[in-house]
């Protein structure tokens, strides 16, 4: 077993368990999570009242994006340890440095290449 293992399933597990508070998971697509917003009434009749509704909806629109892209990223890491691929570079197939898996164990690039990792399909 891989040494980052335990710690990739110690984080997809709190990032499900963020995710769930704040949206669900789309069953025909795993990797996708939707807001949902919270204990609205749609027939309010307070604009100021479906104002912040809204507002509170994007902010959990926002950090369910933030939180949907770091569980996919350690779904894939756990995947490449799966199958053998983890610690490689997606971008020059190098070795990924062990101090920047130890600060991002699903790191999909190496130092040199860390600000191309947010431009990598997900």
């Amino acid at each position: 077993m891989n040494e980052y293992t335990a710690v990739l399933e110690r984080m997809r597990t709190e990032l499900t368990e963020e995710l769930k508070a704040i949206g669900i998971n789309d069953p025909h697509n795993q990797s996708d999570w939707v807001a949902i917003p919270e204990g609205v009434d749609v027939h309010m009749a307070d604009s100021d009242l479906v104002a912040d509704v809204v507002e509170e909806w994007d902010e959990r629109a926002a950090l369910v994006a933030t939180l949907e892209r770091r569980w996919n990223d350690v779904q894939r890491a756990l995947k490449k340890i799966g199958d053998g691929t983890y610690g490689t570079c997606e971008v020059c197939g190098e070795k990924i440095e062990s101090d920047r898996l130890g600060a991002n164990p699903a790191a999909r690039t190496c130092k040199a290449h860390m600000n191309e990792e947010d431009r990598l399909p997900q």
